[in-house]
């Protein structure tokens, strides 16, 4: 029995060893053969294992770029930053004379010992800007240490690329832009000659390009630019499509049956409210989903057109019989420039990203012009124990969905607490003072609002929350 058991280890553990990522140094002593510089005219040396990038004043963004070029891998790394710099690390990057004279450009792995701290996000260098701002992960905003080396990990396979930091995991980037490329040593360009000098220096630098495979799925929200799709880590969080691209499975009018036989049309993967002279649900009508919901998480890309009003409403009753559009908490959908509504209400409550007539989007929001594409973000989660009265007893009722978020372009812009005192203080104040129990329903469903104007949406998504 014990030379079966002996036999079956020894065999499991030839074949785990076939099967296993076989890592390659990226660099030896002092041996940079197979690098090349690009961009700039900052300088890169390297002495046993560790090489130094050196800052030049008077010089564009430079790069160490492998000559070979990879598409799914693992690679390990340390690196040392002087705390007045940034840099980064180059993944499935390109430089091509038919791309800004050959301008290096693709996704980076943020280097950033600023207070900002977004070390281990992803920006895409002369192209889309930020894709994965750490805006979205605190957690790893904190794993950074100044003046130390620190330990990335990045994995890039298939669409997927995620990074960690001192093994905390950072971003989570579903994105089908570029499937291959170089990977670069970043020293990034200085703007005048005082920061000239300083240090980024890299060591351990190790990948595999073999047998990857995934580390183990985390919660970290995942910025999926891929339109309609759930990538495998959503998946595993318990996301599910409310919008397959192609029907409108799981809608239906509001107050209604059925989807509404006109204003609203599904077309090259887009669900479309078409535009009907801005008039409140006068045409096709809101939207609503099949499903109720209590605590959960939404997300959802959006596009305006010039001067268009619409909005996504959570914890829909339709209990109030209301003519004009179904009542419920709203993130306001608005082209502030061009709509008059973003000058009604109180202190900007009606602009977009707010909590409609309540609570005004924080200042500084990043907002895409009409006809790019936005995305809306809405996180209900939490209890509370309130004290109510009944009869001559005071009693305590959990309050279930109370804390709410609402996100805009990966930025929080709305933080409140369904039920409180101030809460009811903000609807007392509103146009939603007439409409008894305002806010205060334990579930309901999810909306797209028909506002006479022609709004697209895809990329709809949403998971409970336990």
């Amino acid at each position: 029995m014990l030379r079966f058991i002996f036999s079956a280890l020894f065999t499991f553990v030839i074949l785990s060893a076939a099967h296993a990522q076989e890592w390659m140094s990226l660099v030896e002593d002092s041996d940079l053969s197979g690098w090349t510089k690009l961009g700039g005219d900052a300088s890169y040396e390297a002495s046993d294992g560790v090489v130094t990038g050196t800052t030049s004043a008077d010089t564009p963004n430079t790069f160490l770029a492998t000559a070979k070029t990879y598409s799914d891998f693992a690679l390990s790394v340390e690196l040392w930053v002087d705390p007045d710099i940034n840099s980064g690390i180059q993944i499935r990057s390109e430089s091509r004379d038919d791309y800004l004279d050959g301008r290096v450009h693709g996704y980076q792995v943020e280097i950033d010992p600023s207070p900002r701290a977004w070390s281990g996000g992803i920006y895409d260098e002369a192209r889309r800007g930020w894709l994965y701002p750490l805006s979205v992960n605190q957690h790893c905003r904190e794993a950074f240490q100044l003046e130390e080396w620190n330990h990335y990990y990045v994995e890039a396979i298939g669409h997927f690329i995620r990074t960690w930091v001192n093994d905390v995991p950072c971003a989570a980037l579903y994105d089908d832009m570029t499937s291959e490329g170089f990977i670069a040593l970043q020293v990034h360009s200085v703007p005048d000659s005082e920061l000239a000098g300083r240090h980024v220096r890299w060591r351990n630098i190790k990948i595999t390009d073999e047998n990857v495979s995934p580390r183990p799925w985390t919660d970290n929200y995942v910025i999926n630019l891929v339109p309609n799709t759930l990538s495998e880590q959503e998946v595993d969080q318990g996301f599910s499509l409310l919008f397959d691209g192609e029907s409108t499975n799981g809608w239906r009018g509001a107050g209604k049956e059925s989807f509404p036989e006109k204003g609203w049309k599904v077309e090259d993967g887009i669900l479309m409210v078409e535009a009907s002279g801005g008039a409140e649900s006068a045409y096709g009508g809101d939207i609503v989903t099949m499903d109720e919901y209590s605590t959960f998480e939404l997300s959802l890309d959006f596009k305006l057109t010039e001067g268009a009003n619409s909005g996504i409403k959570y914890f829909i009753t339709e209990s109030y019989g209301s003519d004009a559009s179904a009542i419920g908490l709203e993130f306001q959908l608005l082209d502030d420039e061009n709509h008059p509504d973003a000058t009604q209400g109180a202190a900007g409550n009606r602009t977009i990203g707010s909590l409609y007539d309540l609570i005004p989007a924080y200042e500084g929001k990043t907002v895409r012009k009409p006809g790019q594409w936005n995305r809306a973000r809405i996180i209900v989660s939490g209890t509370r124990m309130d004290d109510a009265i009944s009869g001559s007893r005071m009693e305590q009722s959990e309050f279930v969905g109370a804390h709410v978020e609402h996100w805009l372009n990966d930025r929080k812009v709305v933080e409140y607490e369904r039920g409180t005192p101030v809460f009811d203080a903000l609807v007392a104040r509103s146009k939603y003072v007439v409409w008894e129990g305002f806010g205060h329903w334990p579930q309901g469903h999810l909306l797209l609002q028909d506002h006479g104007d022609e709004v697209h949406f895809r990329s709809i998504k949403v998971r409970t929350l336990n």
